[in-house]
């Protein structure tokens, strides 16, 4: 029987199960959405247990969409939603609380408060991160504070902690380790150690005895053993949070190779190589992979809080459009923005700005502007923030683009996609597999068992789909650039 590996994609908005062939093709794709808590504005929360639930729901639908018998599967990779943290009593297995999501704003006080001694880069140069709200640290230490007995608990051993990766591994195999990636996310992971550091779980109040065990991306951590689960004795061998997984995907295997993935967020990164690049223009020095026993690759990375999440927002929240992928031809309905620009700033701005305290701007409102102009300004902002991110890593990295691996779900989008290309002045690249998130965790998979040799194997699978070029006049693009970060401005401070 054909041989194939399965990758559970845990993104912010659904699950999914994508099983892969040899050549990277994929063969059958399950997905299932989970609830969007929101109890107080920025707070964001997900049911971990509904997560787990789902999880089992589209590994049942993918062999059964496939007509694939689980001895097929020869091992499973995860890729998950970074930053998002649950915590969880050892014994019973329960979640203490709803798992915090990666956009969650309630932790600004702490960071402020830890930021009184050291400033906002009290522990940048041991995690490459700046202190914010963005990462899963301060999230642990905002339920040990306010959930009853949690900190009690914690210090008697009885409550351990995962991003999404941990959760899904443990409950999948009993095992509790992280990978590289999705630890070098929870602003506790000293980047040259690879462990722990000590000083920062002093500071922030977190016991050892919580966290999970670090492992490179690709080796074997476990086989699945849950009593429910349809791939049981199937090893789970791999594991990279998203945006490392899509690099890893994209086979960006060189140090100045770049990606860009357009999903909740968008996330820009750039494989730096085998040391650590310091950042001075406000990206994050983060792990790129690490592969078994050789040494780590390191990448610089602009995140953007909301991209994909706005266009739900104008769906959702102001009933704009009735589908996602409506957008594109309500913002074709004008040829121009109407000097219309949307700042998303729902959760602060991330990179390069780092302003917790930001708040969501339309700007140029007129008259004139209707409906198509809003849609078209939502679409721009994601190409303009990437243009902020771009700018910032070519000055860190001293690395020039030449071009731009797009992936995630808005690459589609062929408005976007000429719109970013035109607003970069670099070609836009769409890959033959869109689905490079999970591809990459399939890749680590593989690679841990055998199923693929090298990654000079993986390189010789990537295929191009589309290029677009730009097309836009410098002075245009220019202006439309300046009129965008004037537009940012009157972001700060609204609050």
């Amino acid at each position: 029987m054909s041989q194939y590996v399965a990758a559970i994609d845990q993104g912010t908005t659904s699950t999914r199960c994508i099983i892969f062939d040899h050549d990277g093709n994929v063969i059958v794709v399950s997905q299932k959405e989970h609830q969007q808590i929101f109890p107080r504005p920025g707070w964001v929360e997900h049911d971990a247990l509904q997560i787990w639930e789902r999880t089992l729901e589209v590994m049942n639908g993918a062999l059964d969409r496939g007509r694939l018998q689980p001895e097929q599967i020869r091992a499973i990779g995860v890729t998950n939603q970074r930053e998002t943290t649950v915590v969880w009593d050892r014994k019973t297995g329960l979640p203490i609380y709803n798992a915090i999501v990666w956009q969650d704003t309630r932790t600004d006080e702490i960071c402020k408060t830890l930021a009184k001694k050291g400033g906002q880069n009290r522990f940048r140069a041991q995690t490459g991160l700046p202190l914010a709200t963005y990462f899963s640290g301060p999230k642990i230490k905002w339920i040990l504070e306010n959930v009853r007995n949690a900190l009690t608990q914690a210090r008697r051993g009885d409550l351990l902690f995962g991003t999404i990766d941990s959760w899904l591994i443990w409950k999948l195999t009993g095992e509790h380790v992280s990978d590289v990636t999705n630890a070098s996310r929870t602003m506790l992971m000293n980047l040259k150690t690879l462990d722990w550091d000590d000083e920062i779980l002093k500071a922030l109040g977190i016991p050892r005895s919580m966290l999970p065990k670090i492992k490179s991306s690709s080796e074997i951590y476990g086989t699945v053993n849950a009593v429910d689960a349809p791939l049981r004795g199937i090893p789970v061998s791999g594991a990279l949070g998203d945006q490392q997984a899509a690099l890893f995907g994209q086979t960006c295997f060189s140090a100045g190779e770049a990606k860009n993935t357009y999903g909740t967020g968008c996330f820009m990164l750039m494989n730096t190589g085998a040391k650590p690049v310091k950042s001075k223009s406000g990206l994050l020095t983060t792990l790129g992979y690490k592969i078994g026993e050789q040494k780590p690759v390191y990448a610089l990375e602009g995140s953007i809080a909301i991209s994909g999440a706005l266009v739900q927002w104008l769906r959702d929240n102001l009933g704009l459009i009735e589908k996602s992928a409506d957008i594109e031809s309500l913002a074709q309905t004008v040829t121009d923005n109407g000097g219309v620009y949307f700042v998303p700033a729902f959760s602060g701005l991330f990179a390069p700005y780092w302003r917790s305290d930001a708040r969501g701007v339309i700007a140029g409102l007129t008259r004139y502007v209707n409906k198509g102009h809003i849609a078209r300004a939502a679409l721009e902002a994601t190409a303009f923030q990437t243009r902020e991110v771009l700018d910032a890593m070519e000055k860190d990295s001293k690395v020039k683009l030449t071009s731009l691996k797009v992936d995630g779900g808005m690459v589609f989008n062929e408005m976007l996609m000429q719109f970013q290309a035109d607003i970069l002045d670099v070609p836009v690249v769409r890959p033959k597999v869109a689905e490079t998130t999970a591809l990459g965790a399939a890749y680590a998979a593989g690679l841990a068992v055998g199923f693929w040799k090298d990654l000079n194997e993986l390189r010789s699978h990537w295929g191009r789909d589309k290029e677009w070029k730009p097309q836009m006049a410098k002075p245009v693009r220019e202006k439309m650039y300046a009129q965008w970060k004037k537009a940012v401005t009157k972001t700060f401070d609204s609050i």
